[in-house]
């Protein structure tokens, strides 16, 4: 499978803090490898996010970015896709037939107004639904459906809890 990472735009610690971890949440749980964020640094969405790997395992990288727009034609540059989520896009399933499954991807999501560059340079500019709605939601959504919902089976190495799933109850064994 090619690699997906996550390109966080504007992120602003006093207010986006617990959205812009949820992002990392997300694209960790559903897949990618990691995110780039650009906006104002926050190292506790870093720690936040070595804590969790540490206790649930897998690889994951957290990277601030001061040009975001650098990493986006750098992407593009080695060969990878670029899909912009926005509510304005095509439906996530036109987009999903037509975007390639055999290159790297990179996903942007925004926070404050996304800088009309960022339109015009991706490959595709995804809507999940045509309401307004929580990053978080979409990059979900984005990803469940490009991956075909790979991210259920997914296993994460030198995890050292691990949940077992169950109708009531929380099941968690050591690893």
């Amino acid at each position: 499978m090619p690699r997906i990472a996550v390109l966080r735009l504007g992120h602003r610690p006093s207010r986006d803090k617990r959205i812009t971890t949820h992002v990392c949440l997300v694209a960790r749980a559903f897949g990618a490898e990691g995110v780039y964020i650009s906006g104002l640094r926050d190292d506790s969405i870093r720690s936040t996010l070595e804590r969790v790997k540490e206790t649930w395992g897998g690889s994951f990288w957290v990277e601030f970015a001061s040009s975001p727009m650098k990493i986006l034609d750098r992407w593009k540059e080695s060969g990878g896709a670029v899909a912009h989520l926005t509510m304005y896009g095509i439906p996530i399933a036109q987009a999903k037939n037509m975007i390639p499954l055999d290159r790297d991807l990179l996903v942007v999501v925004g926070g404050e107004k996304v800088p009309s560059q960022y339109y015009e340079r991706a490959d595709f500019n995804v809507a999940i639904g045509s309401q307004p709605h929580s990053e978080v939601a979409a990059l979900a959504i984005f990803l469940d459906r490009i991956t075909g919902g790979a991210w259920e089976g997914a296993s994460f190495e030198k995890a050292r809890l691990r949940i077992l799933p169950s109708e009531r109850g929380k099941n968690v064994e050591q690893c």
